[in-house]
């Protein structure tokens, strides 16, 4: 059966005190991780989760991230990463639609726990991830396990549920992806296999735990046995000192991440010495950032992973030889060829292949497609037609079964890395006394690839800042999702003949002259 917590339990078997995790002055070794976790799982049986049942974490990056991990597949759990980035209304959200009755937390966000819990019904027990004393109503992590027996692992795998996944919803509202182990396991090989990753690499979290391209990157590390090293949240000089400090091989940073670290004063290439892999995703990369990045470290080998939440999450790479300067073998504004083991076609609104250089939606499906929405069965049906995941972005192949992203279908921005979905920035600014019609769009955005940009059509005698929308919106979702500019117009927003907004000609004007219609 596939299995997640077999990879950590044949590294504990077959290099007991190779060193497993490193968070500042705490390392274990596989041996004790395994041991942790086992002791971990436990205390979460103890408290009540079951197989099947949803643990959710709200924390930054650390080794007790990974340890969390691990215990609830080891009680047969499924995983609910919650968004660091969100507002607790978002979280309390994602929580109240998973059902989850267990949440850890750490001291970041230990203060807005009351808050969420006034909104939980199900939410019973709150676990504090940090040292020290536990803050009132929430147990210590570190108690929990040194106050629990090692249990038995239930072994679930296959295609039971393993992660309740949120991402950004076409409705207003976040959509639980549910992932199997089935699902975790293949991608957790595949990026061991196009990372080069083995035993002896050393993998740095930098880009948020939450996030499942972290979460497949560090799955590879696990796969292979490797060493994980922690910070709790991206810094440029984080990065740059935990590189030259632990000798890091192996990292994943989204586009902008390598954008801010190459124009930081900081950057130095000696101090990446020992860095071998970049793997990027999340958004398309500037191809000024990248060639920049190969200029400055031409023995880096780097590669890209498109894919998203619904494909656990990778659907193609473009490997380190693709990323060349001057060759005919460059291939830069390319996502790749698909992963080993996933289909991918480029389809037509009918769903029939379209020829080699025309524009159409990806489809994949492989070992890493999702199950469905968490509850959403019509959503599902929408995404999911005969096997095939429906991604939403358009790209064409060419005659090498190279993929280029050319535009997005859904209604979707990619900003910094993150998505976000129109409805809901609209749904929020919708909410204001002053706004009548309102419709947001992503435009070019040189730092963030794509900026959040609200076109609205005031009510009477009404006049809008961005200062005021983005004040009002600032409770209800995400600063992420907040508009970076407001365009304000008398005349109400262009319609089609179903009396649907016609985004496509609000975005003209912002994106002529580019070659594709994202960023």
């Amino acid at each position: 059966m596939l299995n997640l917590t077999q990879f950590m339990s044949a590294a504990a078997d077959a290099r007991p005190n190779a060193i497993a995790t490193i968070m500042g002055d705490r390392q274990t070794t596989w041996s004790e991780h395994r041991h942790r976790v086992s002791r971990l799982a436990s205390a979460l049986r103890h408290l009540g989760a079951k197989p099947g049942d949803r643990v959710a974490i709200l924390a930054l990056n650390s080794d007790r991230y990974t340890e969390y991990y691990n215990a609830v597949w080891w009680v047969g759990s499924a995983v609910v990463p919650m968004n660091i980035r969100w507002t607790a209304v978002e979280n309390a959200y994602s929580l109240n639609d998973s059902e989850a009755k267990i949440l850890f937390v750490d001291k970041a966000f230990a203060p807005i726990v009351p808050q969420i819990k006034d909104q939980c019904e199900h939410l019973k027990t709150v676990i504090y991830l940090d040292d020290g004393d536990a803050p009132e109503d929430m147990l210590s992590y570190e108690e929990l396990i040194a106050n629990s027996q090692p249990c038995e692992d239930v072994r679930a795998g296959g295609e039971d549920l393993a992660g309740l996944y949120y991402t950004g919803g076409t409705t207003g509202f976040p959509k639980g992806v549910m992932l199997p182990h089935r699902a975790l396991w293949y991608n957790n090989l595949v990026i061991a296999k196009m990372l080069g990753v083995s035993p002896e690499a050393r993998y740095l979290h930098a880009a948020p735990m939450f996030h499942l391209a972290d979460g497949a990157a560090g799955g590879a590390a696990s796969a292979m046995g490797a060493t994980h090293i922690y910070i709790p949240m991206f810094d440029v000089e984080a990065v740059l000192s935990a590189i030259e400090t632990h000798q890091i091989t192996h990292a994943l940073l989204v586009p902008t991440m390598i954008g801010l670290m190459l124009n930081s004063d900081a950057f130095d290439p000696k101090r990446l010495a020992s860095l071998e892999y970049l793997l990027y995703g999340a958004s398309p990369m500037p191809e000024g950032v990248m060639r920049q990045i190969i200029e400055r470290m031409p023995k880096l080998k780097i590669a890209q992973g498109y894919g998203q939440t619904e494909l656990a999450p990778i659907v193609s790479t473009l490997q380190p030889e693709f990323h060349v300067l001057g060759s005919s073998n460059s291939k830069l504004r390319s996502a790749g060829r698909a992963a080993p083991g996933t289909e991918v076609k480029i389809v037509d609104k009918q769903g029939n292949r379209v020829p080699l250089g025309e524009v159409g939606e990806i489809a994949a499906r492989g070992m890493g497609a999702m199950q469905g929405y968490w509850k959403l069965p019509e959503k599902t049906a929408e995404t999911i037609i005969d096997g095939w995941v429906h991604t939403g972005d358009g790209a064409y192949m060419d005659e090498e079964g190279f993929i280029f992203i050319a535009d997005r279908m859904k209604d979707m921005i990619v900003t910094g890395g993150e998505n976000v979905f129109s409805a809901e920035v609209e749904s929020a600014i919708s909410q204001h006394s002053a706004v009548a019609e309102v419709a947001v769009i992503g435009i070019p955005d040189e730092k963030w690839g794509e900026a959040v940009h609200a076109i609205i059509v005031p009510k009477k005698d009404q006049a809008p800042t961005l200062e005021d929308i983005v004040e009002h919106c600032r409770p209800l979702i995400a600063n992420y999702k907040l508009p970076r500019s407001v365009g304000l117009q008398e005349e109400s927003l262009p319609v089609s003949g179903a009396g649907k907004v016609l985004k496509r000609d609000l975005r003209l004007a912002f994106w002529e002259g580019h070659e594709r219609q994202v960023n």
